[in-house]
């Protein structure tokens, strides 16, 4: 089996361009060179106690020196950890000390504000704009590759999870995972050896490493990378760089979407970009204006499944599991399989309640790498005799076995005795032409179960106009009879994880609360602007039914706040 550590090796002495960043070029054989200085500096490092290891954090921006320490961990046998620096205080502390970090790879952007809760001494922390830093790797041509060649059953990444649903778990990648992946996803974007990847994704964030940086160091192409993603640079940079590929996920596509088209956007080298849930109008849009293949897939930093659509899939549908994957969906309470989807004649899903449930993969268990040092985690992924994984996201399958996403499992709703999840919710709303986006998710009722709540960010220019979003839920055939949001919030812009996916954890902290927010009183009343006493009359309610610990964080908090000492 080969492992990432020999795809690495295999671009030593390989003049072709490797790495391109701000005015600055690599060739892949100089790119190794800096690797292998770095990896021989790992070699002389004790791991800690109890393991033969060393575990690398990397808190950095994307900069050079981020790929030459990844690919100097897969060089010498090490564990890279990519830290996520959005994690301030005690979470950055907590992801370095249970990620049991060495030595810490960072820059004083991050040190000379979290440098007294980094669980490191000061000479395990290695500042990358130091002069002491640079004289130790200022002449790394010609550093040999190590001699001895990693197994492809040593841990080489933990991956922490975007934790928007919960705390970040670190999932374990090995080399000989990443080995057999890098061959297949190349194939899966066309990935050549003139092709230029842009780099936007963080790379301590998987789908960068896996889609990107493996990907360009497969096939030797050139990856040009950015800092961080900048929706209004974007397309100017894939013209001035000739980029041919990048990948992306949650709400990269819209946030370049909602830049003024210009005719120059057509002007580029664009073949695909890759990645994982945009909105099909916004994949159809972006396919357009830039002329260039978009190819949505789903999978899991995990590694146990990927499902892919097919030329005969339905417009939305995620498609089916890759060959050799068998995935179903089951109920979470006794592991039973969920019976098909079925729709009428409009579309509309009828029997969404006993449809949907959770991906399970089959006979997956024993593939499974597993989390760092997370029984808990483990065991929630590993369900009913760990033979099968449960990946935590909802979907449901028709008739003809193709599969459509539902949400997290964090995005179930119970409305009125329904059950439902809000990825359909939000497929039908971001049809509505002023919407840029649509993000659902569920408020609590005063009484019992959920009301549903949507988050829409409009179109630059656009306006929300609650009349014509009324009539526009009215016409949609495949609406479902308890879909109608009763809370509408109309954003500038959604949160997001570091990962770039949504992150509802703080739209549903606010609820109501949040200005610009509309509400209908029932299914077929107008949407009128919420005001305070309004606001207030739903906090009563709740204390009224005895549920005022049901109440969303920030109700709480007024209401405690008026309570009297």
């Amino acid at each position: 089996m080969r492992t990432f550590a020999e795809v690495v090796r295999s671009r030593a002495g390989d003049m072709h361009e490797g790495l391109r960043f701000e005015g600055r070029i690599w060739t892949w054989a100089e790119v190794i060179d800096e690797a292998a200085a770095r990896a021989a500096f790992l070699r002389t490092l004790e791991p800690g106690e109890g393991r033969s290891q060393v575990h690398v954090g990397i808190l950095l921006q994307n900069v050079p020196d981020f790929v030459f320490w990844l690919l100097a961990a897969a060089l010498s046998g090490s564990v890279a950890v990519g830290v996520n620096p959005t994690r301030r205080g005690a979470e950055l502390a907590h992801d370095i000390s249970h990620s049991d970090c060495d030595l810490l790879i960072s820059t004083p952007l991050y040190l000379e504000v979290d440098r007294d809760v980094i669980p490191l001494p000061d000479d395990r922390i290695l500042d990358v704009e130091s002069e002491e830093y640079k004289a130790m790797f200022a002449d790394a041509a010609g550093t040999p590759l190590p001699d001895e060649i990693p197994g492809p059953g040593l841990m080489y990444l933990l991956l922490f999870s975007s934790g928007s649903t919960g705390a970040p778990k670190a999932v374990i990648c090995t080399q000989g995972r990443l080995g057999r992946l890098t061959e297949a996803m190349s194939a899966r974007v066309d990935l050549h050896r003139e092709s230029v990847n842009y780099m936007c994704l963080p790379l301590f964030h998987g789908h960068a490493i896996m889609m990107n940086l493996a990907t360009a160091a497969e096939v030797g192409a050139t990856v040009v990378m950015v800092r961080k993603f900048s929706a209004s640079r974007f397309a100017s940079d894939i013209r001035a760089h000739g980029v041919t590929y990048f990948n992306y996920v949650g709400r990269v596509l819209s946030y370049v979407l909602a830049h003024p088209e210009r005719p120059e956007d057509a002007e580029n080298r664009l073949e695909v970009a890759f990645g994982s849930e945009a909105g099909p109008a916004e994949a159809v849009e972006f396919r357009r204006r830039f002329g260039c293949d978009v190819r949505e897939g789903y999978g899991a930093s995990e590694g146990v499944i990927r499902i892919v659509p097919t030329p005969d899939s339905p417009p939305g549908a995620l498609g089916v599991p890759v060959a050799g994957l068998t995935a179903e969906i089951r109920r979470a309470e006794d592991d039973t399989e969920c019976p098909r989807a079925r729709f009428d004649e409009q579309g509309r899903l009828l029997n969404a309640e006993e449809a949907t449930g959770e991906i399970v993969v089959i006979g997956a268990g024993p593939r499974f790498e597993g989390y760092y040092k997370n029984p808990e985690a483990m065991a929630e992924r590993l369900r009913f005799g760990g033979l099968d994984f449960w990946t935590g996201d909802l979907a449901y399958r028709d008739e003809r076995g193709f599969f459509w996403f539902a949400g997290r499992s964090s995005d179930w709703l119970r409305v009125d005795g329904e059950n439902f999840g809000t990825a359909p919710v939000e497929r039908i709303i971001s049809r509505f032409p002023p919407v840029s986006g649509a993000h659902a998710y569920a408020v609590p009722d005063p009484r019992n179960g959920d009301q549903l709540m949507v988050a829409i960010v409009l179109h630059p220019g656009a306006e929300f106009s609650a009349e014509a979003f009324a009539d526009f839920l009215a016409e949609q055939p495949d609406l479902g009879t308890k879909w109608r949001p009763t809370f509408v919030r109309v954003l500038s812009v959604a949160p997001t994880t570091a990962n770039g996916k949504v992150d509802k954890a703080p739209l549903r902290r606010d609820a109501w609360e949040a200005g610009d927010v509309w509400w209908a009183a029932s299914r077929t009343s107008p949407y009128v602007l919420l005001d305070d006493a309004q606001r207030a009359a739903f906090r009563q309610d709740f204390v009224d039914a005895g549920r005022e610990n049901a109440l969303p964080q920030s109700s709480r908090d007024i209401l405690w706040a008026k309570a009297p000492a």
